[in-house]
């Protein structure tokens, strides 16, 4: 006689409707089919594997450990194997990229082709180490208090122009959308402490280029991210340092004006907050 548990059916416990289990849907914000497969243990052990090939540990609390816990109540209720894929992992599969930003990355998990995870790693090597507190500075920048021309103040802070740079390299080739105009538009009037948008500037721009774009025939003649946003730390009239409550107010402005009320994965609002939290991770402790 076989010793291994029987998967349970709809037949036990009198009746009572078998388990779905924790599916996809209820961890993470994925649509369609995904949503409703439940995590499967070899999901989480795939998932589990890229982030040692990428990251060289598994992210605490990340996707993987998220996964890995739906994983074994799933197996224990009986709705999974445990040696079992979800159908949607095992056909499209399981995959981490990373996008390079001054300063380190933005990390983004993918399973089935929806982000599950994106979360930004700072680069340790940033500066020479600890002991460095000298030596040239590769983004320029004045020293004085008040420099003339409002440009960051703080050389070893990333800015807002800077992260907006960092959306041209992650997602350049992408056509430029109406809650981008306005996340951008958010990002300029920010940096240079204006009120409204600057005439003429990328703000500006960018509202054109969204307009262009609702009535362009095909993606080929779209104004694209990179073409706003490749030189902002020079388009602006003004740039200072990434702070918390900066890449909150540009979150807000770009979910604001989208169907999905999410950021755009490598867009404006995910550069900004990747700055800002790590502006706050180099911040002396005192």
């Amino acid at each position: 006689m076989s010793q291994e548990q029987p998967m349970r059916d709809q037949g036990q416990e009198g009746g009572a409707k078998s388990p779905q289990g924790i599916r996809y849907g209820d961890v993470f914000n994925v649509t369609g089919e995904l949503a409703c497969q439940p995590i499967a243990p070899q999901d989480a052990e795939t998932m589990q594997t890229a982030e040692y090939a990428v990251l060289g540990a598994p992210q605490p609390g990340g996707p993987a450990a998220l996964m890995a816990s739906a994983a074994i109540l799933n197996q224990y209720v009986g709705v999974v194997r445990g040696n079992q894929a979800s159908d949607m992992a095992r056909q499209q599969g399981i995959t981490i990229t990373e996008t390079p930003i001054p300063g380190g990355k933005i990390v983004t998990e993918f399973v089935a082709g929806q982000a599950v995870g994106q979360y930004a790693v700072a680069d340790t090597h940033i500066g020479g180490g600890a002991g460095d507190q000298g030596g040239s500075n590769p983004r320029g920048g004045g020293g004085d208090d008040e420099g003339s021309d409002q440009r960051n103040d703080d050389n070893t802070k990333l800015t807002i122009g800077e992260a907006l740079e960092a959306t041209a390299r992650a997602i350049g080739d992408e056509p430029v959308l109406a809650s981008d105009a306005v996340a951008i538009g958010a990002a300029e009037t920010t940096a240079c402490r204006a009120d409204v948008t600057i005439p003429g500037g990328i703000g500006d721009a960018a509202i054109a280029a969204a307009s262009n774009n609702m009535w362009a025939p095909n993606d080929e003649v779209k104004i694209k991210l990179g073409d706003i946003l490749s030189n902002a730390t020079t388009d602006m009239l003004a740039d200072r340092p990434v702070e918390p409550e900066d890449a909150e107010k540009v979150g807000d402005a770009e979910v604001g004006n989208k169907l999905d009320h999410r950021t755009r994965p490598g867009g404006v609002a995910v550069a900004l907050a990747a700055a800002a939290r790590i502006n706050q991770d180099d911040t002396p402790q005192v």
